[in-house]
């Protein structure tokens, strides 16, 4: 389980990195292991559809129990598979990188999905938040 702070610590940590990088504005959502939002937030410049990107980020990575990267390079392999998955969830999946698992004790518990920069920085960000809570990235 995610609680509120441990969230909040991601998403704290997450815009810092992005900060650290030079990166554009970011929107930062956590979600549990349920598809459930903990948390969020967008920055300052950030456009308002940004949200919907970092969700569909965290949600497909929680939904499929795989990263953004390996969901890219899935739809890649297999377009087929992806947009099938895509119409079962309702369009809700967004198969790049910028979702990263959260795992603890090697079991998933969430995701953290960023967007706002190009996404490979996306999930940078995503990675510096989930370590800095002192759990486990799956990028």
């Amino acid at each position: 389980m995610i609680d509120l702070d441990t969230a909040k610590v991601m998403v704290t940590e997450a815009r810092k990195k992005g900060r650290d990088l030079g990166l554009q504005p970011l929107a930062v959502v956590v979600i549990d292991d349920g598809g459930h939002i903990k948390a969020f937030e967008r920055e300052d410049g950030a456009s308002p559809g940004r949200f919907d990107i970092a969700l569909g980020k965290a949600y497909g990575a929680v939904m499929l129990g795989m990263p953004g990267s390996a969901q890219m390079a899935r739809a890649e392999a297999q377009a087929y598979f992806m947009t099938a998955a895509n119409g079962v969830f309702g369009g809700k999946l967004v198969p790049v990188p910028g979702g990263v698992l959260v795992k603890r004790d090697g079991v998933i518990i969430g995701a953290v999905g960023v967007s706002g920069d190009v996404s490979d920085k996306d999930a940078e960000a995503a990675v510096a938040g989930i370590t800095a809570a002192g759990l486990d990235p799956v990028a």
